[in-house]
């Protein structure tokens, strides 16, 4: 795993061993297609706790938090991972987004004591997800990260200085993550697999990510959903000062509702639906399909879609249409029941 590979590969030779590893044992997963952005000076917490959806103030070195930057209308234009580091604030970025991310934040600043720096290129990102993960890297790296999830501790992971993070359920498993050098890829990469973790491609991520009712910037949220669309409690704090689209955030919470949600669909046979399928209800589209896999542990597809609010409950029947074809669906709660 070279530590400049941005393209992550769909498997390393069997997608199906690959998602059992996760399930039962443990399994590495590439993440260094993320951007890294770095906050530095003395305003940092400050500056991004007035732009971000969550109480970064609040968070300690060595706490996190996950996040989002809504535009005025509450609309998400990114999620982030929020570390809390002696001296910085690190800032994870979905895939492709490092760029936008920084142009974002940084038509904010103007007298602030504040750096923004993309050291995207010098980072390397690792995901080590399963029952065994946490004790795996924490055997390799001689420290672990307390349970919060987000929190994060130092360590040295075959001779490498490493950031150790507590994950938050991304594949429904528990989940360490390990920032380093990206020049140590390759060698921190080698030592977990050694250790019994299973190298993961991106379409047992992609199973597992969607069994757990993960949304995925790019497809099954972007700049036209507004937050409370998706399931968003873990990315907002209810009682911190103002941000970018909070009035839109509180006043929905508060006085009104949104017309559709994003919700899980059993489907009832067949191939999973394409992206963007049309799901049906009666004699009229209610919504889209977002994600979509077949689900081993369900043993029939199930996808990620948005449904209007008034077939959204769980087990509403609906049909998903793919050109001619209709397969019958049942709505559902995230993560879907394993």
């Amino acid at each position: 795993m070279p530590g400049t590979v941005r393209e992550i590969p769909l498997d390393y030779g069997d997608a199906a061993l690959e998602y059992r590893a996760v399930r039962q044992r443990a399994g590495v997963i590439d993440r260094s297609d993320h951007g890294v952005i770095e906050v530095t000076g003395r305003d940092r917490a400050a500056f991004l706790h007035a732009l971000l959806s969550n109480d970064v103030k609040a968070l300690a070195p060595g706490q996190g938090c996950q996040a989002t930057l809504l535009d005025i209308h509450g609309k998400v234009q990114v999620t982030l991972l929020v570390w809390a580091l002696d001296d910085r604030i690190v800032l994870v970025t979905p895939p492709g987004m490092a760029a936008a991310t920084y142009e974002m934040l940084d038509k904010y600043l103007f007298a602030e004591k504040v750096v923004l720096e993309d050291v995207t290129a010098a980072r390397a990102l690792l995901l080590v997800a399963g029952p065994d993960a946490p004790v795996l890297v924490g055997r390799l790296a001689g420290a672990a990260p307390a349970e919060p999830p987000w929190s994060s501790v130092a360590g040295t992971l075959d001779g490498v200085d490493v950031r150790l993070v507590r994950g938050a359920g991304e594949t429904g498993e528990p989940e360490a993550w390990i920032m380093a050098h990206a020049d140590a890829a390759s060698r921190i990469w080698d030592a977990l697999v050694a250790a019994g973790a299973r190298a993961v491609g991106q379409g047992a991520v992609e199973t597992l990510r969607i069994e757990a009712g993960t949304p995925r910037f790019g497809h099954d949220v972007d700049a036209s959903v507004l937050l409370p669309e998706i399931p968003f409690d873990a990315l907002v704090s209810q009682t911190k000062g103002c941000y970018p689209g909070q009035e839109v955030v509180v006043r929905i919470r508060d006085r009104g509702h949104v017309n559709r949600h994003l919700r899980g669909l059993v489907l009832d046979g067949g191939e999973p639906p394409a992206v963007g399928a049309e799901v049906w209800a009666g004699d009229a589209a209610v919504g889209h399909v977002t994600s979509a896999t077949r689900s081993p542990a369900l043993g029939r597809p199930v996808a990620l879609a948005f449904v209007r609010r008034q077939h959204a409950a769980p087990g509403t029947r609906v049909e998903v249409k793919s050109g001619e074809r209709a397969v019958g669906a049942a709505v559902s709660d995230l993560p879907f029941p394993r």
